[in-house]
């Protein structure tokens, strides 16, 4: 068969009108599409658990896969009953966040117009006097609004959950429709690259989450010897939001701040900063190597664009998802003929070839770098 070689306008039309029809899909799918992928990345996380079920335990399928999705909503629900614990006890202190933030805003009135002789009505017409309390109340209305939307997060875990036990259930007729479908000569590269892809993503995924804990951990220790109020659900903001790459720890130190400047004052703000600063320099440095490694490591640029777009798309929940299917794209694109350069523009620079590093903790116990 004879094949048909287009000119590079053409091309480059059918790509662009290829991305924008899949970026109008996206939107249009997102109820469907974004638990699904959630749901495909925790399958990832829960398989060694359900094959432990099934081989040594003898666990039927579907007995394996609900047993593991149920372990999960335990977990899910522990951790969301500490979190929500933590935040009933910030409630019940809103009234001293108001007259600690209020009191702040008239501090800074009269500071400014002692050092730039501005006089209180100058300041009037420049921001209203009462504005710290309009801004307290309209927090109050944006905590009302996040509260509202409990019951679609509500079915957007019902939906994660069940894709879950659905795509752990029928694992394998996911795979052999997948090795299956494209040509008998590109059957065994499509098998490796699916074995990658679930090697590196479960490998990515438990490091990520193992990051998140060590994060969290380090936090609360760090704010609870400088002797924050909040400790424990900052550090738990801190390591969630950490999760989103660049904008989550900037978000975290940001309502982090704020809540401390409103409780104790500006110093003790400006200690937070320093502790998030400190814990971020020992993540970015060492944490990230060392429990998630480089394999799926996007550049800064492509990640941030990626986090951009999946916020446009599908808000908070694109941001998250971002990361891990540019990974996976990195990883096809990398194994599929015509198709490296992109792996190399999605990836980092590629330094010499180095040893990895070992720390050992103990004689018996040692860490080695992750790849």
């Amino acid at each position: 068969m004879k094949e048909i070689s287009l000119p590079f306008i053409a091309k480059l039309a059918l790509i662009l009108l290829s991305i924008i029809m899949l970026g109008y899909l996206a939107i249009l799918g997102k109820s469907l599409l974004s638990p699904l992928l959630f749901s495909l990345l925790m399958s990832f996380l829960l398989l060694p658990f359900s094959n432990y079920l099934e081989q040594k335990l003898n666990f039927k399928r579907g007995l394996a896969a609900i047993t593991s999705v149920i372990i999960m909503i335990i977990l899910l629900y522990g951790l969301s009953y500490f979190f929500a614990s933590q935040l009933t006890e910030l409630w019940a202190d809103w009234p001293l966040l108001v007259k600690q933030v209020t009191k702040a805003f008239y501090e800074i009135r009269d500071w400014a117009s002692l050092t730039f002789h501005i006089d209180f009505a100058k300041q009037k017409n420049i921001i209203s006097m009462d504005n710290a309390e309009k801004a307290l109340a309209t927090s109050a209305v944006i905590v009302g609004t996040t509260l509202s939307t409990l019951s679609s997060t509500l079915l957007f875990l019902a939906f994660t959950l069940l894709f879950t036990f659905f795509i752990l259930n029928y694992r394998r007729i996911l795979y052999l429709f997948l090795t299956t479908v494209f040509a008998e000569k590109h059957k065994e590269n499509v098998a490796n690259i699916l074995k990658e892809i679930q090697r590196i993503i479960k490998k990515y995924i438990t490091g990520l989450f193992l990051q998140m804990l060590i994060v969290t951990l380090m936090m609360i220790i760090a704010l609870s010897i400088v002797g924050v109020k909040y400790a424990i659900l900052l550090g738990l903001i801190a390591g969630i939001f950490n999760i989103i790459p660049y904008l989550g720890i900037s978000t975290a130190l940001l309502l982090s701040t704020l809540i401390t400047f409103a409780t104790a004052g500006a110093a003790k703000a400006l200690l937070v900063i320093l502790v998030f600063i400190g814990v971020h320099t020992i993540d970015g440095n060492i944490l990230m190597p060392l429990v998630v490694g480089s394999k799926v490591k996007i550049n800064a640029l492509f990640a941030f664009i990626g986090i951009i777009i999946g916020e446009m798309i599908w808000g908070i929940s694109g941001m998250f998802l971002c990361i891990p299917y540019l990974a996976m794209l990195k990883i096809i694109f990398e194994r599929v003929e015509g198709l490296q350069p992109w792996g190399i523009l999605l990836g980092e620079d590629r330094p010499t070839p180095r040893k990895r590093r070992t720390y050992q903790l103990t004689k018996k116990i040692k860490i080695e770098e992750a790849e």
